[in-house]
């Protein structure tokens, strides 16, 4: 709920709220929405109960397609065909291929080719089915996965075996492995007269990428699109691929799966490119995707035929959505369409509100420390851009010595290149929460703008010095805080007494130091052993609830959740004292 409803519900004036949320980190405004767990801390500042309630109905709205597949039950999963994206640098044949692949495998009926073109399609290869995902390069590639939408099961990437290895092939790969999927290297053009397969595995190799006749681990195969040299052995490697992945989903589940890409279509309303990840789709199913609702009136194939389902790894499109959502979304078939609408405006709501709220998205060195505080995140992903190559290996050999320095927190530079900083290492930052260094080259204006756009952090420096001092910061910030314990009073328990509700106070003598009732934590020892270690629930001297309690005073004391103290006990009393962590 936003602050001014949580205020309202509660009868807290929004400016206290507001406070309490200050206080706690969190800088807010009136509209702005919080979780659970926030509005549960700041209630208990005020000494309101909260309890949280899942309405039943709402129970099962799923937000990634990687949870539903791991609740499933592993008899009902069954083999699914692995879903292909084919990358690769401009003019290097990827298109030709996607044409070579798709000519080999039409069927007979359907002479005149592909009579709808979807942006995805099947083939069958052995009695096996293969999806391909066309969309256009890393860049559609990496949009779904910022959004948080994992498609893709392997990526084939092209290379030209007469041009070798470009910038955007290295942008490929740095996406590539930043979303860890595995990945097959098409030589394509190997017909052509200057085509030196040596040289490209040279040059992968230099990418890091080794493939397997180098002795790594990334397979290799080359074809010819313009000839269709090899394409049914491309299509076994993808296979095989698949085979060591495993690949399954259970049929027989209510559909979800992941839009490809979506339009307003003036005939026919909205119309959206599913990939079905798990479960079957049929007409006249109730969806509900992202902030959008609706119920299919027809589903189409790659081909333009009618169908009566779509199951797992099955690319679909679909009409009867009531607006048009966006590429990555979660499609999830529900049983209600009221409550798939009213979930979709409470996307919508929430969408518009963290827009108003937090415009940007991205994530910065300053922010770093926080995520690792919560848990998130220890790895500190960068994109380095420099104007030579010499700085760019100065760079990356600072980082792995700051990398070795420690084992918390490690430096990964998920893409490296020389040149100006464009769009597409932003798109790759928003991707992989990454932050950008640029030394000696400054973004162009597109960048600029996405950058500022989706909150990304570019970093600019001329001298190596500084910018590793500013990493190193970061990285001390992220690093596990360390505490020591500071011993801070003991004490004698001299009486012990029953109350009715049946906890034990300690009747001690303070024989050394202080005792405070908070930021402190307590041990019962008998005989040197320890017995309990725990918090104070209460302190009072006489009938007084007391702060503290200093050397040679007397008191009361309970121990919460401790009721076996006997005369004679001891009791230590500390606190942990951060230590600043240091490289």
């Amino acid at each position: 709920m936003t602050v001014r409803e949580f205020s309202e519900a509660t009868g807290i004036g929004a400016s206290e709220i507001l406070k309490a949320l200050l206080k706690g980190g969190v800088l807010a405004n009136i509209n702005q929405q919080i979780d659970y767990e926030t509005a549960a801390l700041i209630a208990a500042d005020f000494s309101i109960e909260t309890t949280e309630k899942v309405p039943e109905q709402l129970a099962g709205i799923v937000e990634n397609v990687k949870d539903v597949l791991s609740a499933q039950a592993s008899e009902e999963m069954r083999t699914r065909p692995p879903v292909v994206t084919i990358m690769g640098h401009v003019d290097h044949g990827k298109t030709k291929l996607l044409d070579a692949i798709r000519s080999a495998r039409v069927a007979e009926g359907e002479a005149g080719g592909i009579t709808q073109h979807i942006g995805a399609y099947q083939i069958e290869i052995n009695h096996r089915k293969i999806t391909f995902l066309d969309t256009p390069g890393h860049e559609a590639f990496t949009a779904m996965r910022a959004r948080g939408a994992q498609a893709t099961d392997i990526v084939v990437l092209v290379v030209a075996a007469d041009d070798g290895v470009m910038p955007q092939t290295r942008e490929a790969i740095a996406h590539v492995k930043a979303a860890g999927v595995p990945m097959i290297v098409a030589i394509n053009k190997i017909d052509l007269p200057s085509a030196n397969i040596g040289r490209i595995k040279e040059q992968l190799a230099a990418a890091d990428v080794i493939v397997e006749a180098y002795g790594g681990e990334v397979p290799s195969v080359e074809v010819s699109a313009r000839q269709k040299l090899n394409i049914e052995g491309l299509l076994e490697m993808i296979l095989l691929v698949a085979d060591l992945q495993d690949l399954k989903a259970n049929p027989n589940a209510p559909a979800v799966g992941t839009i490809i890409e979506a339009e307003l279509d003036k005939n026919r309303g909205s119309v959206a490119t599913v990939l079905i990840q798990n479960g079957t789709l049929r007409p006249e199913d109730t969806v509900l995707v992202g902030g959008v609702s609706g119920k299919i009136k027809s589903m189409f194939s790659d081909s333009g035929k009618r169908l009566r389902f779509a199951e797992p790894s099955t690319p679909v499109e679909i009409l009867g959505l009531e607006g048009v959502p966006q590429a990555g979304d979660i499609l999830q078939v529900m049983d209600d369409l009221t409550i798939a609408r009213e979930v979709a405006t409470q996307r919508q709501r929430q969408t518009r509100m963290e827009s108003i709220a937090s415009p940007n998205r991205g994530t910065t060195l300053e922010d770093l420390f926080s995520k690792v505080q919560q848990g998130q995140v220890k790895d500190l992903n960068v994109i380095l851009k420099s104007d030579v190559q010499g700085s760019l290996g100065a760079i990356e050999h600072q980082f792995k010595q700051l990398s070795e320095s420690q084992t918390e927190v490690q430096i990964r530079v998920i893409h490296k290149a020389t040149g100006a900083i464009s769009e597409g290492d932003v798109n790759l930052a928003m991707a992989s929460q990454a932050i950008i260094i640029g030394f000696n080259v400054r973004p162009d204006p597109a960048a600029r703008r996405a950058a500022e756009q989706q909150g990304i952090d570019i970093r600019f420096y001329n001298i190596i010095y500084h910018l590793t001092d500013d990493i190193k910061k970061a990285m001390v910030g992220m690093l596990a805080p360390t505490f020591k314990e500071v011993v801070e009073g003991f004490a004698d328990v001299r009486n012990t007494f029953r109350l009715p509700s049946r906890e034990v106070v300690a009747g001690l003598y303070v024989t050394d130091g202080k005792i405070t009732r908070t930021g402190q934590s307590v041990r019962v020892l008998r005989n040197g052993a320890v017995l309990h270690d725990g918090k104070i629930s209460s302190l009072k001297r006489f009938k007084d609830d007391v702060r503290e309690v200093t050397s040679s005073y007397e008191c009361g004391l309970i121990v919460e959740g401790f009721g076996d103290v006997q005369v004679g006990d001891n009791m230590e009393f500390y606190r942990q004292e951060r230590v600043e962590a240091t490289l």
